[in-house]
């Protein structure tokens, strides 16, 4: 009778390789996101309803303003300090660079362009609420100079606010100035247009555990070493 058995699988203690247990590192994209991560929702109807929403309130309250006051007529609201003055402003936002109507005309037209382009891909609500102020601001001043007097391209913007020593402005220029500082503030926090934040990655999910990996080692060599000696 032969003592030979048959030899006893010990594939369950073959050592593993290194590394082979570990999970896969999920991968992410050049924005941050993780690959199976969606993305944030397109922005650019929110721009364009902000954007509506100030062009149509800049156009009426322009109409009562030409309708109800006559310039050089001004009507105190808080005294001398807050006024309503029906000026025509041939120049840019309160009331700088006059005499240069026609150009101030093309960059408007060149920013309502930019930022339309920009809000297909807009992915941040921020940055969708403060180029909407921009857009719809821009959008009030192009129509004053393409329709109002004298002609197309050279039309004076219709001006009515007046607070304190503050230039004579509407409301297309409250929403530009408001709307640019909004994006300088984000540019300046590291808010990106695609809803990402500059220098705040995943960095928790990157972390490693340096101290689980070698305190397993060596409670397995410790138990091969009493293994031996017995």
């Amino acid at each position: 009778m032969s003592d030979d058995r048959p030899p006893e699988d010990n594939s369950a203690d073959k050592a593993v390789p290194p590394g082979d247990d570990a999970e896969t590192p999920t991968p992410t994209t050049d924005s941050g996101r993780t690959a199976d991560q969606p993305a944030a929702p397109l922005r650019l109807r929110t721009l364009l309803i902000i954007a509506a929403v100030l062009l149509g309130l800049d156009l009426l309250t322009k109409t009562i303003v030409v309708a109800r006051l006559t310039p050089g007529d001004p009507v105190p609201i808080i005294g001398d300090f807050a006024r309503l003055s029906l000026v025509r402003n041939p120049g840019a936002a309160f009331s700088m660079a006059t005499g240069m109507t026609w150009l101030l005309t093309l960059v408007a037209a060149a920013v309502v362009i930019g930022v339309i382009r920009i809000g297909r891909t807009l992915r941040s609500l921020w940055w969708a609420i403060g180029l909407g102020m921009v857009l719809g601001g821009a959008l009030g001043n192009l129509v004053d100079r393409l329709f109002r007097a004298p002609g197309p391209l050279q039309g004076h913007v219709v001006d009515f606010v007046a607070i304190g020593w503050w230039p004579v402005f509407n409301v297309a220029d409250s929403s530009i100035v408001c709307g640019a500082i909004l994006l300088v503030v984000l540019t300046v926090f590291g808010f990106e247009p695609d809803g990402t934040r500059t220098g705040r990655g995943d960095s928790a999910g990157s972390g490693a555990e340096p101290d689980d990996e070698p305190s397993d080692n060596g409670a397995n060599g410790a138990a091969s070493s009493k293994g031996n000696a017995a």
